[in-house]
């Protein structure tokens, strides 16, 4: 598969004093007055020995000046954050701090860099012993828990000597903003061994299969069996027998991914085992891009649609690696929205934008009432022109529910409005069915497997 995304830039800043009087006293400067009060035991037999204290600490005070003198400025240290990946939704990420000691003295430096909450709970603090004249560098993870623009701050210093009397602060401004994608990795993992064991297989039997597609190929003898449609009268009379034409499916279809990010979708979805707990409309991202690498990957040609009680996006379809690197970027900034998502305006912009016959594939979901929801009404719509794939999030907590057996008054209702809801449920996608759509409802940490399944078998019988 393709490269999605470029690695966020290098943010290289020089760092400058910290406050008005940007010293300190380092842990040795402690040590070393505490060692001078050894000076007072004497002291009760002798007075005058108290003035060895104070001699002490004359000394050690003028170490420390000493020691910050010969500290390097501010401006001698240069700060730089790389990046070694793109950060991801629920994925590791590491970043790289650098920094370049340009004075003449060895330092031990601690950096503590300003990263936001969504990324990481604490900020990061990683400690370096730089030489003088050169650059060591040290990593820190994250864990993104939110997609979208994230703001970097500054990175923070504390320096000392080796010496370690005296201590200077400084700040480097390396403040950046940075685009957290989904999951990319893992959308990848998700969707290889779908590809592995069945895009191969299946496209070599769909170049080949015989008069379902509309692109022509090639002539040959008519066989017995062959569509009467499909007869060459014009090859026929020219070689005095029967001429078939044969077709190869379409390579170049379109495909364009819907997503609902209204009220519905912002419930979060508790996976054992996961590091962050992601929402419906992550799931639901996730989904898209593994259905939007696969389609790329065959071929096709993919768009994107993401609204809430707006258009939040709208990527025109599109192919090749640059075109998922604007789906990537694209499907980051999806956000999740308080109010119910404007499905009929939804409708409206994607018929006017695709006026060709397509694939749409509407990931969303909707409330159990006794009134046809919106998004169905808008599904309809579509499906007069595209072929539609209707794809609803299961509830994990209501599927529990209602597999629950109940053991008191209390679950007894619980399990009655679940059994009750998934009627509902059933009753709507039935009707979808009956009217062409093609209905899916699985969890949402299945809902990726089965839309690239189920695009694998639109293209296989092809349905378009």
């Amino acid at each position: 598969m393709p490269r999605a995304t470029h690695l966020p830039d290098t943010v290289t800043a020089r760092a400058r004093a910290r406050g008005r009087f940007p010293f300190a006293f380092g842990p040795r400067f402690f040590t070393s007055l505490l060692l001078g009060l050894a000076a007072l035991i004497p002291a009760w037999f002798f007075p005058r020995a108290v003035f060895l204290m104070f001699a002490w600490d004359a000394l050690v005070l003028l170490l420390w000046l000493a020691d910050a003198a010969r500290l390097p400025r501010p401006a001698q240290l240069e700060v730089e954050r790389v990046w070694k990946t793109r950060p991801s939704l629920s994925a590791i990420s590491e970043i790289q701090l650098r920094i370049a000691n340009n004075g003449s003295q060895a330092i031990q430096v601690t950096a503590v860099d300003e990263t936001p909450t969504r990324l990481r709970a604490m900020p990061p603090g990683v400690s370096l012993r730089i030489v003088a004249g050169r650059r060591s560098a040290a990593f820190y993870s994250i864990l993104p828990s939110a997609r979208g623009d994230a703001r970097f701050g500054r990175t923070f210093l504390r320096y000392q000597s080796i010496l370690g009397f005296a201590e200077r602060w400084a700040v480097a401004e390396t403040a950046q903003t940075v685009s957290v994608l989904p999951d990319i990795e893992g959308a990848k993992k998700h969707t290889l061994f779908l590809i592995r064991s069945r895009q191969v297989e299946m496209e070599r039997r769909m170049r080949r299969h015989r008069g379902l597609g509309r692109e022509f190929e090639s002539l040959r003898e008519y066989r017995r069996g062959d569509d009467f449609r499909d007869i060459s009268w014009t090859a026929t009379a020219r070689r005095h027998e029967l001429i078939t034409r044969t077709f190869e499916l379409e390579r170049g279809q379109i495909v364009w991914i819907v997503i609902d990010a209204g009220r519905l979708l912002r419930a979060q979805v508790e996976q054992p085992g996961e590091p962050v707990h992601l929402s419906k409309l992550d799931y639901s991202v996730n989904s898209a891009l593994s259905l939007a690498q696969v389609a790329l990957y065959s071929g096709d040609r993919v768009g994107v649609l993401a609204y809430g009680r707006r258009i939040q996006q709208n990527v025109n379809a599109g192919r090749g690696s640059e075109h998922l690197r604007t789906i990537v970027d694209s499907l980051s900034q999806v956000h999740s929205e308080s109010s119910e998502g404007d499905h009929l305006r939804a409708a409206r912009e994607l018929l006017t934008t695709q006026k060709r016959r397509s694939l749409v594939v509407w990931i969303t979901d909707f409330a159990e009432t006794a009134m046809i929801p919106e998004v169905v009404e808008s599904t309809m719509q579509v499906t007069k022109r595209h072929l539609v794939v209707f794809a609803a999030m299961g509830q994990p907590d209501l599927n529990a529910a209602a597999q629950t057996t109940p053991r008191n008054r209390d679950e007894l209702y619980r399990h009655a409005t679940a059994i009750e809801i998934f009627e509902r449920r059933a009753v709507l996608m039935r009707g979808l069915r009956q009217s062409g759509v093609l209905t899916l409802e699985f969890m949402p940490n299945m809902m990726a497997s089965a839309l690239v399944n189920q695009y694998l078998d639109v293209k296989e019988r092809s349905l378009l």
